[in-house]
């Protein structure tokens, strides 16, 4: 929807099929770079890191590298389980409004994309056959 004001164009995204480029965009591509991408290069550089202080054969370089592998892999977990963590509370919180219309609105629209209403009065997403 488009609404001029004051003669500068502005675009309202309302519809979740406006919405789907940019949800389908961070469902598919940033999600998954941030919850998988993310921690893979953070426990390869600390075996970089700890492949450096062995080959170096210092002692209190090893113990360096082996605690910053630690402290990397501690925080890829956290980076690989933000994600489930956040969905999980805005499923919640989706759950538990009191305008349920606007919530599964909302909440359909994140999951699939668009949602058809059957003839039935039943729901399905737009992409299932």
């Amino acid at each position: 929807m488009f609404i001029e004001k004051g003669g500068i164009i502005m675009l309202f995204l309302t519809t979740c099929s406006d919405l789907f480029p940019i949800i389908h965009l961070v469902r598919s591509g940033l999600i998954p770079l941030i919850q998988i991408g993310i921690p893979i290069i953070l426990i390869v550089l600390g075996m970089l890191d700890l492949g450096k202080a062995v080959v170096a054969s210092k002692e209190d370089e090893i113990k360096n590298a082996q605690k910053l592998l630690i402290k990397r892999i501690i925080y890829a977990v956290a980076i690989f389980f933000v994600v489930f963590i956040v969905t999980v509370v805005f499923n919640l919180v989706a759950g538990n409004t009191d305008d349920t219309k606007d919530a599964d609105s909302w909440l359909d629209c994140w999951n699939c994309g668009s949602v058809i209403t059957n003839s039935d009065g039943t729901k399905r997403c737009a992409n299932e056959k």
